[in-house]
């Protein structure tokens, strides 16, 4: 019967780490868990070595920080299941989740990756109910999985909801030190470059905790900075791994035409939002221009132009009845469904 290898990376989380381990020891499925204590200075020792009475857990302690990167790569480096999985101490399995990712992978060879849905959560004492009935399977070659992923240039998964195979995560390695915000997306574009991947529709495969201590609200806040990570991923991808995908020239267009998108919508809310003093308007478009040649030929591009030329009061007043703000909102609506439906 197959097996699983859970990584459990852990900074200072110790009130949240025993119902994370007991969440994916509960699972029904044979499951070895690895919790790595990347030199926490709360009460995460004593409660790892208490979860490690359990023959299924490991508890290790960095001497000093490693950062989560590194902590990442050790884990994936120790797992021996036939396939893998990597969640965040303050996060959660649903019940049930790898037993269906597990049959799912027993039964496709060719599936790669599997996730599903996250549910976002604040508290463990209110946790929403989740979706643990027989999942709908979408299975996508890779190379679409990547267009898809491309036509938005962002990531469409939390993180504790995805399980891979563990003998191609030996073959690809472990995740990029020069990507700290975006190495979850890379690695999820490499794995799809090499094989197809699994969405189970309809359930809910894990619990993914929103706070204030979440990286991309504590290090990664920066809109310039997300956008320079993203396209950093996007081109990694494209560049080492073209031999398996088809059409890269397009792909690369079509993510950097949405990332330049992104940019210049970002420079426009901070017009409607009177919020020049917390965003680079000059760096988004300069970010723009360098990423997409073509900028001009976007409508994003004019209506950044109308702001400057309005300056921020008007167009904090002008915002309401501009019919880009309707058509934006649309698409967003529509793209949330789809992604709600089918996780792309």
């Amino acid at each position: 019967m197959s097996s699983f290898s859970v990584i459990v990376p852990c900074y200072n989380y110790a009130h949240y780490l025993e119902a994370c381990v007991n969440s994916i020891l509960s699972q029904g499925v044979d499951v070895q868990v690895l919790i790595i204590d990347d030199c926490s200075n709360d009460d995460t020792p004593r409660v790892g070595a208490s979860l490690a009475q359990d023959p299924r857990v490991t508890f290790l302690r960095h001497e000093t920080n490693q950062g989560h990167i590194k902590t990442y790569n050790e884990g994936l480096a120790l797992a021996t299941g036939d396939f893998t999985a990597l969640i965040s101490s303050d996060d959660l399995l649903t019940p049930g989740a790898l037993r269906r990712a597990q049959a799912i992978l027993d039964a496709h060879p060719e599936v790669v990756m599997v996730y599903g849905r996250s549910i976002y959560f604040r508290s463990n004492h209110n946790l929403p109910k989740a979706r643990t009935g027989e999942p709908r399977v979408d299975i996508w070659e890779g190379r679409d999985w990547i267009a898809e992923r491309c036509k938005t240039a962002t990531s469409c998964i939390s993180s504790p909801e995805v399980v891979v195979r563990t003998s191609l995560q030996r073959r690809l390695g472990g995740y990029r030190t020069d990507l700290p915000h975006a190495g979850d997306l890379e690695m999820w574009l490499r794995f799809a470059a090499h094989g197809s991947v699994a969405y189970l529709g309809g359930v809910d495969q894990a619990y993914y905790r929103k706070h204030v201590a979440n990286m991309h609200v504590t290090k990664f806040n920066s809109p310039l900075a997300d956008l320079a990570q993203r396209k950093a991923a996007f081109d990694v991808v494209l560049d080492a791994h073209g031999a398996t995908i088809r059409d890269v020239g397009e792909l690369r267009q079509v993510a950097h035409r949405a990332l330049a998108r992104e940019a210049l919508q970002t420079a426009c809310w901070s017009y409607d939002r009177r919020r020049l003093d917390q965003v680079s308007v000059e760096d988004l478009a300069a970010f723009a221009q360098s990423t997409y040649p073509d900028v001009r030929s976007l409508t994003e591009y004019h209506e950044l132009r109308l702001r400057r030329s309005l300056g921020p009061r008007w167009s904090h007043v002008l915002q309401y009845i501009l019919p880009s703000r309707y058509l934006r909102w649309t698409k967003n609506w529509l793209w949330w469904r789809r992604w709600h439906a089918r996780g792309v």
